[in-house]
């Protein structure tokens, strides 16, 4: 797990469904951005993989790719989640760096 890089995890629980966001500190870059200091290109740095568990079951993954922003903000609803389950949140990124987080969900 990369030292610099937090991942948060928000939830809220409303008519049986709960929304999930998660924040991931990351720099996201593409590989096409010049270092106006250098003027070499920066290599491209970002997530390709998020991966949801509720409970131990895997129950949503997403792929991410150069086109999104730094410090990306995901978002998922889930049916069934109640009160005191337990949210895990993976990510995985192109230089094999990666990062999770556990989360409790509140009531």
């Amino acid at each position: 797990m990369a030292t610099d890089k937090q991942t948060k995890i928000r939830t809220k629980i409303q008519d049986g469904v709960t929304d999930v966001l998660v924040l991931v500190s990351h720099p996201m870059e593409t590989g096409l951005r010049v270092d106006p200091k250098t003027k070499e290109k920066v290599p491209a740095h970002f997530i390709q993989k998020v991966v949801f568990m509720l409970n131990g079951k895997e129950v949503a993954t997403t792929d991410l790719g150069t086109a999104v922003a730094k410090d990306p903000l995901i978002g998922i609803k889930l049916k069934g989640a109640k009160a005191g389950d337990k949210l895990k949140v993976t990510w995985s990124d192109n230089k094999g760096e990666s990062g999770s987080e556990d989360h409790t969900i509140g009531g």
